[in-house]
């Protein structure tokens, strides 16, 4: 025990080796503040060229005093780190900080700033390299340098400096956001890999919704730009030894320019000003690109949550209670739970939109054809012309207009959504649809003729139709209708015989019985009431 104790206090014999080399090289640190880089190179060098040395002569002389655990090859590292942070936290960041409050100088302050950031984040690894053959050696490299990042880093500044945390943490988000705007004035921004196409009829359509890449999402390049930079910014700053500075480091930084991605996101989708009034290819394909980047960016905030750094950071924060104290409400267990949640909404609430838009253009393209059907007139001394039209009817041409519409929406949404997103599209239009057409026809005093069954039953076959792209069976989709569409075509003697049982029995469950789950019982009686035969138009 006495020997581990020593250890963590330091080794003498390390202490006083560095001590004389510090005294040398404060002139030259001197004369290179403004060249930092010069500093950092010739810490290295030192380190690298004694390091042999002081692990041939001092470690055997360690381990005959049984000095348990103790490593003179991470002790002269962590001298030689440690060396180097009394001067930057002396001669260094003081002077950057101060200048930073001066608005003239700020520029050059961030710049020096953000160079001095990059100087010591590879020389961490530098240190990190020339610890790599301890025993730590046949662990990951993050594990490793875990263990061994406790006051073996620069960064260790930060931990007990919070103003300089601070102002590192407002310098990389600006700097993170400068590199954004950059990329969303490139005309390719919101450019969508197009190769990639979805074939539900394929023999593999089970895995075109495992969904990994960008491309799988169809999401656009800037959702991958994002991402990367806010990626850069987590790498920065893994050798903070505290991980709760790590975690407040990361919330200043990453967590902040994801929410101000996600108002890009929000802004994007407005200017599209999609609207079913005048809804054009060009409105779909924005907010669709929109969406592809928020799913996409979504999984890849889960992925980054499950991943044992973040999970850690997460588990750290709960046991500071620092979310609580914030007002927090996120997934215990999720670090980028608040984000993630705010995608999902993201995205439920401009589908709804979507779906809104598709609906009411339907519904106002098919007004004429639903006002007619509401008001049937009986038509009389038909011709043998009208007679064969009206045995084999086409659809009817006031719903053909609607009709290609919803198609060639339909098929620009299927281009640019991504695959998961659409099925749920597809599927929530035929629903939609399905309810509309049903409620709107029985609404109306509408009179059933044999004439007008055909003409009805003709109109949702070219419906189905538009939908066959997507499944085999599309007309599985649109229940209510095709059991409206069972009870108009079936024989006087099963209608009998149907209004026999519901007479004696109002309860729906008789209507499952005979296979109309989806009609309530009023539909069900309107229906065999109008079934009238009279010739409309």
């Amino acid at each position: 025990m006495l020997g581990k104790k020593e250890c963590e206090i330091g080794l003498w014999a390390i202490d006083e080796l560095v001590s004389p080399i510090a005294s040398q090289v404060e002139y030259h640190f001197l004369k290179w503040v403004d060249q930092p880089e010069f500093i950092f190179a010739l810490v290295y060098r030192l380190t690298r060229d004694f390091l042999v040395g002081v692990s041939e002569v001092l470690q055997p002389l360690i381990d005959r005093a049984r000095l348990l655990s103790c490593s003179a090859r991470e002790a002269w590292v962590s001298a030689m780190v440690h060396m180097l942070c009394m001067f930057l936290e002396k001669r260094v960041f003081p002077a950057l900080a101060e200048r930073y409050k001066d608005k003239e100088m700020k520029l050059e302050v961030i710049s020096s700033w953000l160079h001095l950031a990059d100087l010591i984040v590879a020389f961490d690894k530098q240190m990190q390299s020339l610890l790599s053959s301890e025993a730590g050696l046949f662990l990951p490299d993050s594990e490793r340098f875990e263990g061994l990042s406790q006051g073996i880093s620069i960064l260790i500044i930060f931990c007990n400096k919070p103003d300089w945390l601070k102002i590192w943490a407002k310098i990389e988000f600006k700097s993170a956001w400068r590199k954004l705007k950059a990329e969303l004035k490139d005309a390719r921004a919101w450019l969508t890999n197009t190769k990639h196409r979805v074939d539900f009829n394929g023999s593999t359509e089970s895995e075109k919704f495992l969904l990994s890449t960008r491309e799988d999402y169809k999401a656009p390049l800037i959702a991958d730009s994002v991402l990367k930079i806010a990626w850069e910014m987590v790498d920065r700053c893994q050798t903070l030894p505290a991980i709760l500075v790590r975690a407040k480091f990361i919330r200043s930084t990453v967590i902040r320019f994801l929410w101000s991605f996600f108002n890009v996101l929000l802004l994007h989708c407005k200017n599209a000003e999609l609207s079913f009034n005048d809804p054009d290819d060009d409105a779909f394909v924005k907010v669709c690109g929109s969406i592809n980047a928020a799913v996409y960016v979504e999984s890849k905030l889960q992925e980054w949550s499950d991943d044992a750094r973040f999970l850690m950071m997460r588990i750290a924060e709960n046991d500071s209670n620092i979310q609580k104290r914030n007002g927090g409400t996120t997934d215990d267990c999720c670090f980028f739970g608040e984000e993630i949640k705010s995608l999902a909404e993201f995205e439920t609430n401009w589908l709804t939109e979507i779906l809104a838009v598709l609906l009411r253009q339907f519904e106002a393209l098919i007004g004429t054809y639903i006002h007619k059907r509401k008001h049937c007139k009986q038509e009389q001394n038909l011709t043998t012309s009208e007679v064969s039209a009206a045995l084999e009817p086409s659809v009817s041409d006031d719903i053909v207009e609607a009709l290609d519409t919803l198609r060639s929406q339909l098929k620009v949404l299927q281009a640019n959504l991504n695959p998961k997103d659409f099925l749920d599209m597809w599927r929530s239009v035929a629903d939609g649809l399905d309810h509309f057409i049903t409620t709107s026809i029985l609404t109306g005093d509408v009179r059933f003729s044999s004439r007008g069954i055909r003409q009805f039953e003709a109109d949702m076959q070219a419906l189905f139709l538009v939908f066959q792209p997507f499944c085999a069976c599309p007309e599985a989709f649109f229940p209510t209708i095709g059991e409206t569409l069972k009870l108009l075509t079936m024989n006087e003697e099963g209608i009998k015989h149907l209004q026999i049982a519901l007479s004696g029995n109002k309860n729906e469950k008789c209507l499952k019985l005979f296979g109309f789950p989806h009609l309530s019982f009023d539909q069900v009686a309107k229906i065999l009431k109008n079934m009238k035969f009279e010739d409309c138009s």
